[in-house]
């Protein structure tokens, strides 16, 4: 079980990062789980892979792609198939799985990089697997443009952005997070990783989206949310509300004295009406649309 262990460990402390690499890394852990199971009826092995499920759950609250997809492999396997067969199952859903994230890594890189025009200024914040694709793919269709972004504290998450931009010979302009305002004056369109998003076309993102949507709209620069449709969660429909992980208060301030109270959300929601469009696997859309469009393309997450 120790390669579990790691994975786990590793969610804990952020050094799996980025909403659709800590899926895979999820899915890919339950290999660990069966192969250190000694199970010897099947009802044994799913109570482990399940137990296995809600420890990873755990570690990132705010993450309905791990959710969904753990849900789907899980979901799908049978107590009444043998051992052998339920093992390859499993193996079966999890290639499925990572079959579908590949696939609709390629789809969101294509449909964004329309939204990637010649000479534009980009601004983005955090790190994003979808946007930096998405730029990438730009950048290999020939398009010139730069990149504005934010160091994004108190991890610094923006800089691993700006080194793989910059390395691949995109032009970036690095931001402390307190100077986004300047860098979305000069921007053409601001391109947004996502976390969750909910029922209503909600997006929640990482802390300081919203701040930056709203500065964004007031300067009238189209605001789109690049994601894998997976990040959809289907309890939101029931008015259960994502919940917003808080991370230590050491990452803002060690040794702070003890009377200051320290806030530090992971996250924080947008809300649909500022959001010009969501780029998702299946296109373009605003997010009434794409929340339909996700009920009509995986009834299963219902």
């Amino acid at each position: 079980m120790r390669g579990f262990e790691k994975v786990v460990a590793d969610l804990k402390s952020l050094k799996i990062q980025g909403a659709q690499a800590v899926a895979k890394e999820a899915v890919k852990s339950l290999y660990h789980v069966v192969t250190a199971s000694k199970a010897i009826y099947p009802r044994e092995l799913l109570r482990e892979l399940h137990a296995a499920m809600n420890t990873l759950v755990k570690t990132r609250p705010t993450e309905p792609c791990m959710r969904n997809a753990l849900q789907y492999i899980l979901s799908g396997l049978s107590p009444h198939d043998d051992i052998v067969l339920l093992t390859k199952s499993l193996d079966e859903h999890i290639r499925s799985v990572l079959e579908h994230f590949s696939s609709a890594e390629q789809n969101i890189k294509t449909y964004g990089a329309r939204k990637v025009r010649e000479s534009y200024t980009v601004f983005t914040h955090c790190h994003s697997s979808s946007v930096i694709g998405i730029l990438l793919e730009a950048k290999k269709q020939g398009k010139s443009f730069e990149v504005h972004n934010t160091e994004t504290r108190p991890l610094f998450q923006g800089r691993i952005t700006a080194k793989e931009l910059s390395g691949s010979g995109i032009k970036v302009s690095h931001y402390i997070d307190s100077a986004a305002r300047l860098a979305l004056k000069k921007a053409d369109i601001c391109l947004f990783g996502a976390d969750a998003v909910q029922s209503d076309g909600s997006v929640i993102n990482k802390i300081g989206t919203e701040l930056f949507v709203d500065i964004a709209n007031t300067y009238e620069v189209p605001v789109y949310f690049c994601t894998d449709s997976w990040k959809f969660d289907p309890k939101s429909i029931y008015g259960i509300d994502e919940p917003i992980e808080n991370r230590n208060r050491d990452e803002v301030w060690k040794s702070a004295p003890k009377r200051i109270t320290i806030h530090n959300p992971a996250f924080e929601l947008v809300e649909p009406t500022k959001i010009s469009g969501i780029i998702s696997e299946h296109g373009i859309y605003r997010p009434g649309v794409f929340v339909e469009e996700v009920k009509r393309k995986y009834p299963w997450l219902f």
